[in-house]
């Protein structure tokens, strides 16, 4: 244990302990004192979930058989704010606002988590499913994982540019209620129960094992739907 009995903090600890609970520190960065943290925050590190392990861990989850809204967040909360307590740490949320946490920007800070051409996050492993579920501000200056180039860069073919059956994800911006309005067709059944047709284009995201299911899952809850 460390001062005050709490973990010792370091990377591959805190891979350990985020680990049972399918999730994996994707990327860190030092704060200064430009950054809206919480105040004595040193180190940012950010939480994923870990696909092949993820999904059987979320749905044997009482908060996802409870018929009550919300469920990944509720559980994101209890998950990641009991990891946040047994190291001395500050759990953040992306959907808890307004204030919204600045996540989109202390995922670029990383310096593995990347801007693709079509303007969604990508990693390296993770490609274009990249989904960030929390954040731990510890209040030490824990040392990093060296950067991870994004895949982009190595991609000439680049399919995501032009995966999207109605272009509603360009660099350009995203037009939500485009993609929206398609997933309400028959032709958009596909996007609702496979997942995103450009997240799956991406050569990185097909070698990270994310169930058809738990992609069904994010989109009806972009959708609004049952």
């Amino acid at each position: 244990m460390g001062a005050g009995g709490h973990l010792p903090q370091t990377w591959d600890g805190l891979a350990e302990l985020a680990a049972p609970h399918g999730l994996w520190p994707i990327g860190g960065f030092h704060t200064d004192a430009e950054d809206d943290v919480p105040r004595g925050t040193e180190t940012l590190v950010l939480l994923a979930p870990r696909d092949a392990v993820f999904w059987p861990v979320f749905t044997a989850s009482p908060e996802y058989g409870d018929g009550a809204p919300h469920p990944l967040d509720r559980w994101s909360r209890r998950v990641i704010g009991r990891l946040a307590c047994g190291l001395g740490a500050k759990a953040l949320f992306p959907f808890s606002g307004p204030p919204w946490r600045p996540f989109i920007a202390w995922a670029l800070r990383t310096g593995s988590i990347h801007s693709s051409p079509v303007g969604l996050l990508v990693e390296a492993e993770a490609g274009l499913f990249v989904s960030l579920r929390g954040a731990l501000a510890l209040k030490e200056r824990i040392a990093l994982p060296v950067s991870r180039a994004s895949p982009c860069e190595s991609c000439a073919a680049q399919p995501c540019r032009t995966a999207c059956p109605v272009s509603a994800l360009t660099v350009d911006g995203y037009a939500t209620e485009t993609c929206r309005s398609y997933l309400e067709t028959s032709a958009g059944a596909d996007c609702v129960e496979r997942g995103c047709a450009v997240r799956r284009a991406c050569p990185a995201s097909q070698t990270w094992p994310r169930p058809p299911v738990q992609s069904a899952f994010h989109m009806r809850a972009f959708h609004g739907s049952s």
